[in-house]
């Protein structure tokens, strides 16, 4: 086989691959289009006044929190400040060796409450279970540090409602966001979870534990970020929830059904991605039963979340997540191409195999290879071309897309000038940024495989 053949056979599989990609990824934003349009013919009959009937299903809402001395009293007043006829707030303390423990004791009179706990998954010990005299809904249980899934696990074993709320304790929701994210368990008694959108923080203003005013980051790396969550948000999870495929439903915000996921066993500790591999777990769980159910995302219930402002840690995020996906699809392999696997088997696990698993060694070499191969004159222009209209051209008209359902849908960043900033970085960020992104994949595949150990490292975060 001759070099040149081999050089063609490469230049072909890139196109393909590149192609592939945008294909499914606009065929997902096709997906979400729809769905957008529904939900606006929706949202026609709640501009009327609303009356709630009372009879919603009761919530726990699950706070890990680990180290969040400086702001979890405001993030606890905010929660507790939710509109909805009834939920509770379980905070669980993973062992901080700050003094997150003693201001909740402080801010919301805690007292130790001799509480008998069922252990349905097993966790950490724990130390105590403290109850508020001033807050009849709200619950602090001490354990010792296991980490954020185990943290869910002995707030599942504590909560008293049929569905959980699992919530970071650094996020912000608006007041409205568990009516909303419960509507379609109201719908559909088959639904055994759903997730809202999460967006950036970043820039905005925040009094009392809610946000006033929607503004963008001035830091370049939150804006990039923007974007990013507008995308993965609004025609990734929206698209694959209409084929009842979605296969993430964020840890910063998701509502489940308690006894599905105590079936499930919980979540896994010592994953990196609990969120994820959860899901996943579930519907290869639910599958294999035969069991008729739906997990949907529903993209109206907001919950806002500051993202790294600083390179590193923003690297070791992406490092992070890329070796959660591998922690969530290589243990429940047997979902792919099962004979119950329907969409999340056959669409979904393969999708995300190839593009988001495996993308990452793909793309960037990719690029490398393209940018030699036209250098040392083995490609023509054209096949040069198509190269870059494939990786970069469809990427902004993707990134551009998404930046436009938010704004037909939502409108939440309503300054023209936001607007144009953000079209800026819609281009801006593929060049540069997504192949920064890719690298950094690639080194938490690396991690996965070699079973290196990944630290977040210092969160520099401003506690907004």
């Amino acid at each position: 086989m001759s070099a040149q053949l081999l050089v063609d056979i490469a230049t072909w599989f890139i196109l393909a691959y590149f192609a592939l990609l945008n294909a499914g990824y606009l065929t997902l934003n096709l997906l979400s289009l729809w769905r957008l349009h529904r939900s606006q013919q929706e949202q026609v009959l709640e501009e009327l006044p609303q009356v709630f009937s009372g009879l919603e299903p009761a919530i726990s809402i699950l706070v890990p929190a680990f180290n969040e001395e400086a702001s979890i009293a405001g993030s606890v007043r905010s929660m507790l400040q939710l509109q909805y006829p009834e939920f509770e707030v379980v905070v669980i303390n993973d062992g901080s060796r700050d003094g997150t423990l003693d201001v909740l004791k402080d801010k919301f009179d805690l007292e130790l409450f001799p509480q008998a706990v069922h252990e349905q998954i097993p966790t950490r010990p724990l130390r105590g279970v403290w109850r508020s005299r001033t807050h009849a809904n709200l619950r602090v249980i001490d354990k010792e540090n296991g980490g954020k899934a185990d943290s869910l696990n002995a707030g599942i074993n504590v909560a008293r409602h049929p569905l959980f709320c699992g919530v970071d304790a650094d996020s912000i929701l608006a007041r409205d966001s568990l009516h909303r994210v419960v509507k379609p368990f109201l719908r559909d008694p088959r639904v055994v979870a759903s997730g809202g959108t999460v967006r950036v923080v970043n820039g905005c203003e925040i009094e009392a534990g809610f946000l006033t005013r929607v503004g963008l980051p001035r830091n370049i790396w939150a804006l990039f970020q923007v974007v990013e969550y507008l995308r993965a948000f609004l025609f990734g999870r929206l698209g694959w929830s209409q084929v009842n495929a979605m296969l993430i439903i964020s840890g910063a915000f998701g509502l489940f059904r308690t006894d599905i996921v105590v079936a499930a066993g919980g979540y896994k500790p010592k994953t990196i991605g609990e969120d994820m591999e959860l899901v996943v777990r579930m519907h290869r769980m639910l599958r294999a039963q035969g069991v008729d159910y739906r997990i949907e995302f529903v993209p109206d219930p907001v919950c806002w979340t500051e993202a790294p402002e600083d390179r590193q840690t923003l690297r070791n995020q992406r490092i992070r997540w890329q070796r959660g996906l591998s922690e969530s699809l290589v243990p429940h392999w047997g979902l792919m191409f099962s004979r119950r696997g329907g969409p999340p088997g056959w669409l979904a696990f393969p999708f995300m195999v190839a593009f988001e698993w495996l993308g990452p060694i793909v793309e960037l070499g990719g690029y490398i290879f393209m940018a030699f191969a036209y250098a040392f004159g083995w490609v023509s222009w054209e096949a040069f071309a198509v190269f870059l209209f494939l990786a970069i051209g469809l990427g902004i008209l993707l990134s551009a897309s998404g930046l436009l359902l938010e704004e037909l849908a939502f409108h939440i960043y309503p300054r023209a000038s936001q607007l144009a900033l953000l079209a800026l970085v819609v281009v801006a960020e593929n060049f540069g940024y997504r192949q920064l992104n890719s690298w950094w994949r690639i080194v938490g595949l690396y991690r996965w495989a070699t079973n290196r150990q990944s630290t977040w490292g210092a969160m520099k975060r401003k506690g907004l």
